[in-house]
């Protein structure tokens, strides 16, 4: 707690709200209920919210099964099956490698392999932790059988360790090369600005092998002042790692300082700026850094004040025509003001420009951590909650 602040936590009509100097930082906020609930929208129009599985642990990521079910990592470190019937097994997925959860560190995301019918193969990413207390960020492998994970095993530790402060997200996801790509957090308080430097792999997106290594055509692989491993650099904290269903391109969205989220088109060898470029401000107030810089990339889209935008997906299906191409990414907190979570809605013209936005969900004031299009054409989301729940969008009828 910074010298000087007084922090209080005060209970009205059941929600908590926190204030800063006796001035409200947080939004009252009652329970979520078990609803459904019936919104309205600018373009769509009505929807139905309606809660799929809840009980859950801040889950940060989930993934379907051919079968139907869906596999959802919690933060803590628990693999959950929830199938399709819509029942969540009691008893989590076993094998799972231990997860030091510590503040926002934890088990994060999953992906199945593009040939999981075949193999089997189950990709996570977490936090481990050593005994001296350093954290590392980690991408691990393991075969699902069952409800065990088993042949469990680390492929890649990103360097260096750290001390548990600051960003640490990861998410991973199969390009359309076969490639994994995977993002690493730049770190936190003053070794935040990681994303520049070449020789370690925090603050970046790396591309690898199935197997964890280093694919020989990546775009550092011959400059020795890099990892090998990096593919794109100058990220800070990437919450959300896509390819686009339609282009093929891979994005991302990534957490800036007191604004200055982006969402950003990633290419191969690019440099995205972070800290010398932000359209953010720091967290005391002044700008951070510089709005642009010759060599590095700006930003598709970027938010001031900032949503710590999350979990994204491009709605490619039919349930929602007005939708259609529309990019939707998880809010977890609008300038910087507790209980402010919602669903964003960003719309582009055919030379992807934004055109308008469009904020959806506020009145459940949920921390959206991950967003996903079904194979029903339908959306889910998670809620970075405990308890948190998994959400199911719907055209109302």
């Amino acid at each position: 707690m910074r010298a000087g602040i007084v922090i209080a936590l005060m209970v009205v009509a059941g929600a908590e709200v926190w204030t800063q100097r006796g001035a409200p930082i947080g939004v009252p906020r009652s329970p979520i209920g078990s609803g459904p609930w019936t919104l309205d929208t600018a373009e769509q129009h009505k929807i139905k919210v309606s809660i799929v599985a809840g009980g859950l642990a801040n889950p940060w990521s989930l993934a379907w099964l051919p079968n139907g079910d869906i596999l959802i990592t919690e933060r803590p470190g628990r693999l959950r099956l929830l199938r399709k019937d819509g029942v969540l097994d009691p008893a989590p997925i076993s094998g799972v490698p231990v997860v030091k959860a510590q503040r926002l560190s934890g088990l994060m995301d999953v992906v199945l392999h593009p040939r999981f019918a075949e193999n089997r193969l189950v990709y996570l990413t977490y936090n481990k932790g050593r005994d001296d207390g350093m954290l590392a960020t980690v991408l691990a492998r393991g075969r699902l059988e069952g409800m065990a994970l088993t042949d469990v095993k680390d492929l890649f530790v990103a360097e260096p360790w750290w001390d548990g402060a600051g960003g640490s997200a990861s998410r991973i996801v199969f390009g359309r090369d076969g490639m994994l790509y995977m993002t690493t957090g730049s770190g936190g308080g003053a070794n935040f600005a990681q994303g520049q430097e070449k020789s370690i792999h925090k603050g970046k997106i790396l591309r690898l092998r199935d197997d964890g290594t280093v694919p020989p055509d990546n775009p550092f692989v011959k400059d020795p002042s890099f990892k090998p491993e990096i593919y794109s650099w100058g990220h800070r904290n990437s919450l959300a790692l896509i390819v686009h269903p339609v282009t093929g391109e891979l994005w991302n969205s990534e957490n800036g300082p007191n604004g200055g989220d982006e969402v950003n088109i990633v290419k191969g060898g690019k440099n995205y700026g972070w800290p010398v470029v932000s359209m953010g401000r720091a967290y005391e107030g002044p700008w951070q850094g510089r709005f642009e810089k010759d060599g590095m990339e700006g930003p598709l889209v970027y938010w001031m004040p900032a949503v710590a935008a999350s979990g994204m997906a491009v709605y490619t299906g039919d349930r929602f025509p007005a939708w259609k191409n529309n990019l939707f990414i998880g809010a977890m907190r609008v300038g910087e003001i507790p209980n402010t979570g919602h669903l964003q809605r960003v719309v582009f013209n055919d030379k992807t420009e934004e055109i308008r936005r469009e904020s959806l969900l506020t009145e459940l004031r949920q921390r959206i951590r991950d967003v996903r299009q079904g194979p029903d054409g339908l959306l889910y989301l998670l809620t970075d909650e405990n308890p948190g729940a998994l959400l199911k969008v719907e055209p109302a009828q």
